[in-house]
């Protein structure tokens, strides 16, 4: 399902290629507010960039109903706890433009020049890469049709496979809080704190004792957790960090964190199957659109959608 949900997320059709940017005029957009969904504005200007959007992937669809979807989409992810950083965004821009051999530079020429934007781009990337975590949650939680550890130890033999392994880690998150009021003036502060608290780290189990002098540190025991069940924006750091180091430091929305690899371990049993059946797509294209479907039609529901 995961790697489905990606592939879905940025299949953009870049015509503009074959375009000669020097003959395009980007269109101009009043924006005035259309919809409110939930006490979030859409503007006539958001829609116009998702036709322009639509008509750069040659694709035919209504550009206010998807945005009223998008809107939905990223107030659940939100609920849901999930944030998508700007840099995740970027590292996924970049990889797109290079994706397309394209530079950097003609990809923004092509945003504009379409009437798409960069910036309405990304806002989609983060949309997609925010719901990809969103309807994996979900569908770990069984109300995609989850399957059971049996279920896909079996699959897997079937197949012709062995029970896979998968490592299995020990960590502890660390947290230098910095209230959102204080943010602008303290944070540079706090992540120098967090810096030098990193560079002593040496294991998991001294971690309270170097926090006790500090203010407003937060440690947490995450436990045992599977590589596949890691989260998406960590897991990267996490797999290349040695046992008894720290990630790197980053900020977020609590403050500034890094997480702290206690123990690691090559696992052999029915949950690790489970996790790497789900994590590798157990699920096929058209489960993973009807469960998408399904959310949705729930989240308008639920939704109070006001046209202006």
């Amino acid at each position: 399902m995961r790697k489905y949900l990606f592939s879905a997320g940025f299949a953009l059709l870049v015509a503009a290629t074959s375009v000669s940017i020097a003959a395009m005029t980007p269109p101009a957009f009043a924006s005035q507010i259309k919809y409110v969904v939930n006490n979030i504005p859409i503007t006539t200007g958001d829609i116009a960039h998702r036709a322009a959007f639509f008509k750069l992937q040659r694709k035919k669809g209504d550009a206010a109903q998807e945005m009223i979807d998008q809107t939905l989409r990223l107030a659940e992810a939100r609920r849901l706890g999930i944030r998508i950083s700007d840099q995740q965004v970027d590292a996924a821009y970049q990889r797109f433009a290079s994706n397309n051999k394209m530079p950097l530079a003609k990809l923004d020429a092509v945003m504009s020049q379409s009437g798409v934007t960069k910036d309405h781009f990304k806002e989609f990337i983060r949309a997609q890469m925010a719901w990809n975590q969103a309807l994996s949650a979900r569908y770990r939680s069984g109300e995609g049709g989850s399957v059971t550890e049996q279920d896909a130890v079996r699959r897997m033999l079937d197949k012709g496979g062995s029970k896979p392994t998968a490592m299995e880690y020990m960590l502890q998150q660390v947290i230098f809080v910095v209230p959102a009021s204080e943010r602008a003036a303290t944070l540079g502060k706090r992540k120098r704190e967090a810096d030098a608290m990193r560079a002593r780290f040496n294991g998991c189990s001294t971690t309270r004792e170097f926090a006790k002098g500090l203010l407003d540190v937060t440690v947490r025991d995450l436990g045992r957790v599977l590589a596949p069940q890691l989260p998406s924006d960590w897991a990267e750091q996490i797999k290349a960090t040695k046992v008894g180091g720290a990630t790197p430091t980053r900020e977020t929305e609590r403050g500034v964190e890094f997480i702290g690899i206690c123990s690691s371990r090559e696992v052999s049993d029915d949950k690790a199957a489970q996790m790497v059946f789900q994590a590798e797509g157990g699920s096929n294209d058209k489960d993973a659109d009807e469960l998408s479907k399904k959310y949705v039609d729930e989240l308008r529901k639920k939704a109070t959608i006001v046209e202006r």
